[in-house]
């Protein structure tokens, strides 16, 4: 496992935990954050909103900046309704302040979500009404879907995401300087920012694996032109590691 060096891409704070897992498996990594994360204004709106959640009947958390933000937002007088998120490490964090979190086991995106029969339980009664507690913009289909099952769907956004900034080829130098022979991206967004750091490189990066969480993200690299992806099914340091053991390592 040790001939594995892979850069990752997480926000800071997500990389050093993901980076402590490879290393106790023998794995080099390198950090490069593509993500950065803001809080909004806490506005009327939000403090409205958290004060009236018992008038949903799902909450659906979609990240853990979210589920960190909208914790800074409750007392500990949780409502009672059902929460949901799309991942085990969010609803880690939900968890961790008492939240009992449904979340899908097969996949952490937007498609196993819909699919976890205990949210389809949540919206089966009439005027049924559910938060997504989000980041600015974002993916559609959730509620898209749930609209379409008859449920009322109500968004707010609580942070906005950026990309860092980098001196101008700073990735391709990374990769050469510590041999990296592996990039791992942990959502959409972090792909598109990849490709915007790469520029010019992109087609050089393109060459090397690419591990991604879900076929969402698998299906927009394979169309950016990335040669070798691979779906961990899902984000966390251990679907990383099952996909690290069962893809050869590349010869450079």
């Amino acid at each position: 496992m040790t001939q594995w060096r892979v850069l990752l891409t997480r926000p800071a704070e997500e990389s050093m935990a993901l980076a402590a897992s490879l290393s106790e498996a023998g794995i080099f990594s390198s950090s490069l954050p593509l993500l950065d994360i803001e809080a909004l204004p806490v506005t009327a709106e939000q403090q409205a909103v958290f004060s009236g959640l018992g008038r949903y009947c799902a909450v659906i958390v979609v990240s853990k900046p979210a589920a960190r933000l909208a914790l800074q937002q409750l007392d500990r007088v949780w409502p009672q309704l059902s929460w949901f998120s799309v991942g085990a490490a969010t609803a880690q964090v939900l968890a961790d302040h008492g939240l009992n979190v449904q979340y899908p086991q097969t996949g952490d995106d937007s498609e196993a979500l819909l699919a976890l029969p205990t949210l389809r339980e949540a919206i089966a009664g009439p005027g049924a009404r559910v938060l997504i507690l989000r980041g600015e913009g974002g993916r559609e289909l959730l509620a898209e879907r749930l609209r379409e099952q008859g449920a009322s769907v109500d968004y707010l956004e609580l942070y906005r995401r950026f990309l860092p900034a980098y001196d101008t080829g700073v990735l391709m130098q990374r990769i050469q300087l510590e041999r990296l022979n592996g990039v791992v991206v942990s959502s959409g967004q972090g792909l598109l920012h990849l490709q915007a750091l790469a520029g010019p490189d992109w087609p050089q990066v393109a060459r090397l694996p690419l591990f991604v969480p879900s076929p969402r993200v698998f299906e927009m690299a394979r169309a950016a032109g990335a040669e070798k992806v691979v779906d961990c099914r899902g984000a966390s340091a251990a679907a990383l590691l099952v996909a690290l053991r069962s893809y050869p390592v590349p010869t450079l």
